[in-house]
C-alpha cells in the first residue's frame, strides 16, 4: 500500500509575515517625524522648511552609507542575529527623539518648554540650530539601525523562496512600508494630541517612544521563530525541497566548499560588474520619489491645502493614498505571472513588468494642475505613483537576488541602499531649500506660484524618473547574466 505524500508546509509565509511586521514598524519609526514636525514640533522648536530638509537629509546619506556596512555585517553575522542588531539600535534611535526637547533646554540653561515657544529673534534661531542637532544625533541612530532591515529582508527572503516567489514575497514584505505609513497618520497624530491634551509633555514626545517601542516587542517573536530552513523545526521535507527549487531545476551538483568560494566575493570586485551599476543607478534615479511622497505629502497638505496633520480631513486624505498604493501586491505578483503564462526566465519577466511600472508615475505631472479643483486629485495620483514605485522597488530587489549568487545578496542590497539613501538625501535637501526660496521670492512655475510652484517642480521629477531609470537598467544588463565571483 503507497504512503500518502507528505504535505508541505508553508513557514516559509510566516517568516514572510515576520519580515512584513519589521518593514512595517520600520516606516512607522522613520513616519513620526514627518507627521509631527509642522505642526508639534516646529512651533516649538521654530523650525522652517530648511531645518527639517537638512535633518532628513542627514538621515538618508546615514542611511545611505549605513546600508552598504550593513548588507556586509549581515552577510557575516547572518540574518538571525542582525536583525537582533538592526531592530535594536532603530527602536533605540526612536526613542531618543522623544528626549531632544529636554536636552535643547538643558544646553541652553532654559527654565522648560515654554522659554521655547515664547523665544524670539537670535535665541530663537539658537533653539532652531541647537534642537535641530539633537535630532540630527537621534535619526543618525535611527539611520544606522534601520539600514539593516532590507539586507536582512532580501537575504531571508533568498534563504526562504525560490525565485520566481521571491518578487512577490518581497512584495509582501515591502508592503509594510506601505502599511506603516498607512497606520502612522491614523494613530501617531491622534497620539501626539492625545498626550499634549493630558499634560504628558507637547505629545510628540510620547508618539516617538509608543512607536519606537513596537520594535522590542517584534523582536521577541524574532528570537523565538526564526532559523534558516535547514534547521528551522517548522519546516519539513517537502518545504524545503521546494524551498531549493532552483537548485533542482538547475541540477546544480557542487561542494559546499566550492559554494562558499563561488559565493564569496570582495567587495571592491562588486564595482567591476556591470550588474552593479545597473542596480544602483536605477535606485538612485527613482528611491528619492517615495521618500519625498514619504517625507513631503504631509507638509505639502499643510502648505498647500492648510490641513494640519491631525485634521481629520488630512488623516482620511494620508490613509486613501497609501491604501492606494496597497494596490503594489499585485505588481509584486506580475513577473510570477507573466513566467507562467509566457515562460520567460525571471530577470526578462521582471524587467517586462518594471517597463510597465514606469507608466503610471507620470501621471503625477496632472498633480498640481488638476489640485487646484479639489485636495483629492494630488492625492489619488501620488497614491497611484507611490504604488508604481513599491511595485518597481519589489522587482529591483528582486532583481540583485536573480543576478547575485545568496551569499553576497546582503552586501548587493546594502549598495542599493546606499543609492536610495543618496537619492533621497538629494531630494530631501534639495526640496526644503527649494520651498524656501519659492516661498521668499514668490517665484512662478507653469502658472504656479510660491511653495505650489516648488511643489510642481519636483511632481515633474517623480513622473519622468522611473522610465530614466528602466533605460539605465536595460542598457547596462540588457539580458540576463549572473555574477560569478
Amino acid at each position: 500500500m503507497q504512503m500518502n505524500k507528505m504535505k508541505s508546509t508553508n513557514f516559509r509565509w510566516v517568516i514572510c509575515g515576520m519580515l512584513f511586521l519589521a518593514t512595517t514598524i520600520n516606516y512607522m519609526d522613520r513616519q513620526v517625524l514627518s507627521l509631527t514636525w509642522k505642526d508639534f514640533i516646529a512651533p516649538e522648536f521654530h523650525w522652517t522648511d530648511a531645518d527639517y530638509g537638512r535633518i532628513a537629509a542627514v538621515f538618508s546619506l546615514v542611511y545611505a552609507v549605513a546600508n552598504v556596512f550593513a548588507g556586509r555585517f549581515i552577510d557575516w553575522i547572518g540574518t538571525r542575529k542582525g536583525y537582533v542588531w538592526a531592530i535594536v539600535i532603530w527602536s533605540f534611535g526612536a526613542c531618543m527623539h522623544a528626549f531632544c526637547g529636554l536636552a535643547t533646554i538643558w544646553h541652553l540653561d532654559l527654565g522648560g518648554s515654554e522659554d521655547l515657544f515664547q523665544a524670539t529673534g537670535a535665541l530663537a534661531v539658537t533653539i532652531s540650530t541647537v534642537s535641530a542637532y539633537f535630532f540630527i544625533i537621534s535619526r543618525v541612530v535611527l539611520g544606522i539601525g534601520e539600514a539593516g532591515n532590507f539586507p536582512a529582508a532580501i537575504k531571508v527572503t533568498a534563504e526562504y523562496f525560490p525565485k520566481k516567489d521571491r518578487a512577490f514575497a518581497t512584495s509582501i514584505f515591502n508592503s509594510g512600508s506601505t502599511i506603516g505609513a498607512l497606520v502612522a497618520p491614523l494613530s501617531i497624530p491622534l497620539l501626539a494630541r492625545y498626550f499634549k491634551n493630558v499634560g504628558i509633555g507637547n505629545g510628540w514626545e510620547m508618539a516617538f517612544i509608543i512607536i519606537g517601542a513596537l520594535g522590542f516587542v517584534w523582536l521577541g517573536f524574532w528570537l523565538f521563530l526564526y532559523q534558516k530552513p535547514e534547521k528551522c523545526k517548522y519546516v519539513n521535507q517537502e518545504e524545503l525541497k521546494y524551498i531549493h527549487l532552483d537548485d533542482e531545476e538547475d541540477k546544480v551538483a557542487v561542494s559546499t566548499a566550492e559554494t562558499e568560494q563561488e559565493d564569496n566575493i570582495p567587495f571592491a570586485k562588486f564595482l567591476t560588474f556591470p550588474q552593479t551599476w545597473a542596480i544602483f543607478f536605477a535606485k538612485l534615479i527613482t528611491d528619492g520619489v517615495w521618500w519625498f511622497f514619504l517625507f513631503w505629502t504631509p507638509a505639502y497638505l499643510s502648505d498647500v491645502y492648510q490641513l494640519s496633520s491631525d485634521n481629520p480631513t488630512a488623516i482620511l486624505l494620508l490613509f486613501v493614498l497609501y491604501a492606494i498604493t496597497m494596490l503594489s501586491l499585485y505588481g509584486g505578483k506580475l513577473p510570477t505571472i507573466i513566467i507562467d503564462r509566457t515562460g520567460k526566465i525571471p530577470y526578462e519577466a521582471r524587467l517586462q513588468a518594471m517597463f510597465i511600472f514606469t507608466l503610471f508615475p507620470l501621471l503625477t505631472l496632472f498633480a498640481q494642475p488638476l489640485g487646484v479643483y479639489s485636495y483629492w486629485f494630488p492625492v489619488i495620483l501620488i497614491g497611484i505613483a507611490g504604488a508604481a514605485h513599491q511595485s518597481w522597488s519589489a522587482n529591483l530587489f528582486s532583481v540583485a537576488s536573480d543576478l547575485f549568487p545568496k551569499k553576497a545578496i546582503g552586501t548587493m542590497t546594502g549598495i542599493n541602499g546606499l543609492a536610495g539613501g543618496i537619492s533621497s538625501f538629494a531630494i530631501n535637501m534639495i526640496s526644503g531649500e527649494l520651498f524656501v526660496y519659492a516661498d521668499a521670492t514668490q517665484m512662478t512655475f507653469m502658472g504656479f506660484t510660491g511653495k505650489p510652484a516648488g511643489y510642481f517642480i519636483v511632481f515633474c521629477y517623480c513622473a519622468v524618473a522611473y522610465f530614466a531609470g528602466w533605460c539605465v537598467l536595460k542598457t547596462l544588463v540588457p539580458r540576463y547574466k549572473k555574477v560569478v565571483g
